[in-house]
């Protein structure tokens, strides 16, 4: 809540945002509390990667995916998810998805 996050489509970026869920995590709030708010960091990441590959969004349920040119399936906000949990990062997502781009 109120935190000073530059969030500018970069790869960088999603290490940051890594940070501020460790902090929302440590904070201890019921997943319920935060789900909208990590959903969105995981649009955004899922946002990065589009920029960064040329991925496409796919609808699927209950969260949408991307697909990157290359035929991967990626889903960024349910690695928001894993990554409150302590078992996923934004960051490491990415630069899997885009590789050596």
């Amino acid at each position: 809540e109120g935190a000073r996050l530059r969030l500018d489509y970069t790869a960088r970026s999603l290490w940051r945002v890594d940070r501020v869920i460790d902090e929302i995590r440590r904070d201890g709030p019921p997943y319920e509390a935060v789900r909208r708010v990590l959903r969105g960091f995981g649009a955004y990441a899922g946002e990065v990667i589009v920029r960064r590959t040329g991925a496409e969004w796919w609808l699927t349920d209950p969260d949408p995916c991307l697909r990157t040119p290359d035929g991967r399936l990626w889903t960024p906000m349910d690695e928001a998810r894993r990554a409150y949990e302590g078992d996923g990062s934004l960051g490491v997502l990415c630069r899997e998805a885009i590789g050596g781009r």
